[in-house]
């Protein structure tokens, strides 16, 4: 969305930073009070999601005052920047959510992805509206998320008319849901509610528990925020959520690790032992759609996938990511490979598109380099099962009573009990074991 910035560039307004985003938290300022900067400098670094984002400015001025420290959490429509204009009237600072600011004349769109076309012919309900009734719309119109209008939509509630418990009277799932129990009211009296209930103030605000030991030795105190914040509130959601089970298995990759051998030596190249396994888990979600698939526990809806997006998550100097491989079923061993390579760099050095952060159907985590055998790894909600992949190592293993010497790869897996059973959950492990044993299953003789 364009946002509609003041025309005499006295403050600069966030803009919408991705599709949905409402909110971004700031990470570092690049400029600041009294320096001069150019048009599309960079402002700030913003994180949305797990994607760093940089806001550049829409015009060349002074900066006069920054409004905001690293970790604050900066609402879409919220003042930014404020520029110096010399003796020039400034127009009133707007407040912190506002959405649009009503105007007749065309201004610069302050959009990071750019201007809109003097050219394109806009539908009615595009149209800018007066003062009145874009001010009376801003007034009714409550703040949400895309995914929460959506619910909003499906259970046929008007989201206007929903009270928001959320930051700044935001409206949350909980909120639409809680509506939706509710015994019908009129519409008059629905409107009363939302427009005379103040959102509530900070300090009503549950605070979090304090320590109150005082604590001795600490050498340095870091920040919890930027991708650490957002990977802890994911994997909290998820344990506070899904059923979790785990199941543990281990597969012989003796003949695999042949195979995988004269692969380096045919292609020249390394290739590690994650893309057989993510070769064999895209196999086995064919042979079981029940691990494929999320749930939507707001709908209370269980959606089985036609697509296998394998997520595969990414150790980083900044935290945990999860990039997603789309159609990884559709992919060679060799592209699967190249994929993840290229997702995996993307993310260490902060330029991964946040399309590539989400959609995934099941996730593969591997500790291998780090070491370890099995662990109990987390699930990447709304995602229903995550595999967890330890050191392969070299073990005395007997077949038809015989000893050998062979290399043996230990995994686990996770899965949410509400779901997956603990029988299909064990079957599908062993689908993945039997297609490792048989690595011709996954790659031709070579």
């Amino acid at each position: 969305m364009a946002m509609k910035q003041p025309k005499d560039h006295s403050h600069f307004l966030l803009p919408d930073l991705g599709e949905g985003v409402a909110e971004a938290e700031l990470i570092t300022w690049k400029v600041s009070p009294g320096e001069a900067v150019k048009e599309h400098q960079t402002l700030a670094e913003m994180e949305t999601d797990k994607a760093l984002v940089e806001v550049p400015s829409p015009w060349a001025g002074t900066i006069k005052e920054l409004n905001g420290n690293a970790g604050d959490i900066i609402l879409v429509g919220a003042v930014l920047v404020t520029y110096d204009i010399g003796g020039a009237p400034q127009s009133a600072t707007p407040p912190v959510e506002v959405v649009a600011e009503a105007s007749s004349e065309r201004e610069d769109a302050g959009s990071v992805v750019g201007n809109v076309s003097e050219t394109l012919t806009m539908p009615t309900s595009f149209q800018r509206q007066d003062e009145c009734d874009t001010e009376r719309c801003c007034e009714s119109r409550s703040l949400a998320t895309p995914a929460v209008r959506r619910i909003a939509r499906d259970l046929n509630i008007d989201i206007n008319a929903v009270a928001g418990s959320g930051r700044g009277g935001r409206v949350t799932a909980s909120d639409v849901q809680t509506h939706a129990n509710e015994p019908t009211t009129s519409s008059a009296a629905v409107a009363t509610r939302v427009v005379d209930t103040p959102p509530a103030p900070a300090e009503e605000l549950p605070l979090a528990t304090r320590v109150a030991v005082p604590i001795e030795g600490v050498s340095e105190r870091i920040p919890f925020r930027g991708v650490r914040r957002k990977i802890a509130e994911a994997l909290q959601h998820s344990l506070n959520t899904a059923a979790h089970f785990s199941v543990n298995e281990e597969a012989d990759i003796t003949q695999l690790e042949q195979r995988r051998k004269g692969l380096e030596s045919l292609l020249g190249r390394r290739i590690s032992p994650l893309p057989f396994v993510l070769t064999a888990v895209c196999k086995a979600l064919r042979v079981h759609p029940r691990i494929n698939c999320t749930v939507d526990d707001f709908v209370e809806e269980i959606q089985l996938r036609s697509v296998v997006n394998l997520g595969c998550a990414v150790d980083t100097d900044h935290g945990l990511m999860v990039p997603v491989v789309k159609n990884a079923d559709e992919l060679g061993l060799v592209q699967l490979a190249d994929r993840i390579a290229e997702l995996a760099q993307s993310c260490r050095d902060r330029t991964i598109d946040r399309e590539d952060l989400s959609g995934g159907t099941f996730t593969v985590s591997s500790v291998g380099n780090c070491g370890g055998m099995f662990t109990t790894p987390i699930i990447n909600y709304p995602e229903v099962g995550i595999l967890g992949i330890g050191r392969a190592r070299e073990r005395v293993l007997t077949k038809n009573g015989a000893f050998y010497a062979g290399m043996v790869l230990p995994m686990s897996l996770s899965c949410d009990h509400r779901v997956v059973d603990g029988a299909e959950a064990a079957r599908f492990l062993t689908t993945i074991r039997g297609l490792l044993e048989a690595p011709e299953n996954i790659l031709p003789t070579v």
